[in-house]
């Protein structure tokens, strides 16, 4: 039983919900779906605190979370969002099942790939911060590069106001294509989409980048892990 900690945002939790299942039912047919556990989380909470710096609060309250989906059944657990990997280790501390890294996952298909420079875009908090791109450093040899201070905070600003309420806007769409062409003119061959909800609005766009959407992929790690595959 696999358990999804969620609602960081809905938004993305939704496409989450949906991927598994389709791969379930893709892979063994009939009216298979996949077993899950879902606690999805007030988003106010969680982005409260990331805005105050109480990471070690939100990891608790994400901690907490963890604990009752094994208490319940879970067995893996998927943590559907870029940023709050930031508190992956208080999760893992909290529980005796295994997290599914979505830096592993992205990392995994980047070396599958052979890319070795690759372009992120996410929260500035996932693209500032180490604990993701020293991951794909560390673990997968990727070189990672990022938009300038300006590009970043109008990408966060994007993603908190408008992609987690639901709101795709084609400015928006444009503004993140010409930060992929730049990141690209900048020697990236492929771009993480780090933010759960960016694949939302680049769906069926001409990217001037091969898109690594890690909300896929995680998705793709947690079907490898419940099929066995």
């Amino acid at each position: 039983m696999l358990g999804v900690l969620g609602g960081m945002s809905w938004e993305s939790t939704v496409t989450y919900y949906q991927l598994l299942n389709r791969g379930v039912r893709e892979r063994l047919g009939g009216l298979h779906s996949a077993p899950l556990l879902l606690h999805s989380v007030d988003f106010a909470q969680i982005a409260a605190q990331q805005k105050a710096g109480e990471w070690d609060a939100a990891g608790d309250v994400l901690a907490e979370a963890a604990r009752g989906l094994e208490r319940a059944g879970a067995t893996a657990l998927l943590l559907a969002t870029n940023t709050m990997h930031k508190v992956a280790a208080a999760i893992e501390a909290a529980v005796d099942i295994p997290l599914l890294h979505i830096g592993d996952a992205v990392g995994q298909a980047l070396r599958e790939g052979g890319i070795e420079r690759a372009a992120l875009l996410g929260t500035r908090f996932t693209m500032q911060e180490a604990f993701y791109r020293e991951r794909l450093s560390q673990r997968f040899g990727i070189q990672v590069l990022v938009p300038g201070d300006k590009a970043m905070v109008e990408i966060d600003r994007v993603i908190f106001q408008e992609l987690c309420v639901g709101r795709f806007l084609p400015d928006a769409r444009a503004f993140y294509l010409d930060q992929l062409e730049r990141l690209r003119a900048q020697g990236a061959q492929a771009a993480i989409l780090g933010c759960t909800e960016i694949g939302l609005l680049l769906e069926g766009c001409a990217s001037p980048l091969p898109l690594v959407d890690s909300g896929e992929r995680h998705v793709a790690m947690g079907l490898e892990w419940m099929l066995g595959e």
